[in-house]
């Protein structure tokens, strides 16, 4: 074997071991970005809630806000992105309770006022543990919850479905899983062949028993708009895709306006789960 060969080798060796012992920490480097203090509550935008704390199995604390809509409407359990708080999605409360919707905000482990720290096995607990808050502490039917995630947060939203039971799932500016999304960066392109497949909506989504909105900005500078129409080709049946022209990754909904939460709550009204 010709020695360039072998040197060739052993860097692949020595990446391919690298890559699996530090990986997971850089990769969380880059994917977290909680913030504890609040930059809005919803008293400054005359919102009726209920303030919620719940633990998860794996005894961690979550903190959320609970709005409640009209009697009987659906209930939009929304799973927010990797940054910030519960406190910037407020302006997503008001849309929905417009439509008479109830809202639940909750943050994930290590965000806001929620204990511990961020991972993707805890964010799928945090999922699971806010479903049960709804269902077995406000008494809401599954087949009135509606997942809304977010970004990372469609991955727990898809989790979510494929655990429990829901009237449906609508996902916004999702990504097919972060070893896809290493391969769009420059800093980590070299070594996406060896990165594991964390987050794996791809893989997931076609086993969502639900009806399934799938939303996604045409112009979305973080998550290729590829990924969300790679996610609707898997996704099985009783599926629906929206796309959202001229909107980026974080402005969906402004973007959209109110064809958005039109074409959302028409999805929302209409979703039964299977059997019913």
């Amino acid at each position: 074997m010709p020695i360039h060969w072998a040197y060739l080798i052993v860097f692949v060796l020595i990446l391919a071991v690298c890559t699996y012992l530090f990986y997971p920490r850089v990769e969380s480097f880059f994917i977290y970005f909680p913030q504890s203090n609040f930059d809005f509550h919803p008293e400054e935008f005359r919102l009726q809630y209920k303030e919620a704390f719940f633990d998860t199995e794996d005894d961690e604390l979550l903190h959320g806000w609970f709005f409640p809509g009209e009697k009987d409407s659906p209930v939009i359990l929304h799973f927010h992105g990797n940054a910030g708080n519960i406190s910037h999605r407020l302006d997503l409360v008001q849309s929905f309770l417009r439509k008479r919707f109830s809202v639940f905000l909750f943050d994930y482990r290590g965000f806001g006022k929620s204990s511990g720290r961020p991972s993707e096995t805890g964010l799928y607990r945090d999922g699971i543990a806010a479903w049960a808050y709804l269902v077995e502490k406000e008494k809401i039917a599954p087949e009135r919850l509606v997942l809304h995630g977010h970004s990372i947060g469609a991955a727990v939203a898809i989790e979510v479905a494929l655990q429990k039971k829901v009237r449906g799932l609508v996902i916004e500016s999702a990504f097919t899983s972060t070893k896809d999304m290493a391969k769009t960066l420059a800093l980590f392109a070299l070594i996406s062949p060896v990165v594991p497949a964390h987050y794996n909506n791809l893989e997931k989504i076609r086993r969502v028993p639900f009806p399934m909105l799938i939303i996604h900005g045409e112009r979305d500078e973080i998550v290729p708009f590829s990924m969300g129409q790679k996610l609707f080709e898997t996704a099985t049946d009783h599926k629906s895709f929206y796309p959202v022209k001229d909107a980026g990754h974080n402005d969906v909904l402004i973007v959209g306006g109110e064809k958005y939460f039109e074409a959302f709550a028409e999805f929302a009204r209409n979703a039964k789960m299977p059997g019913n």
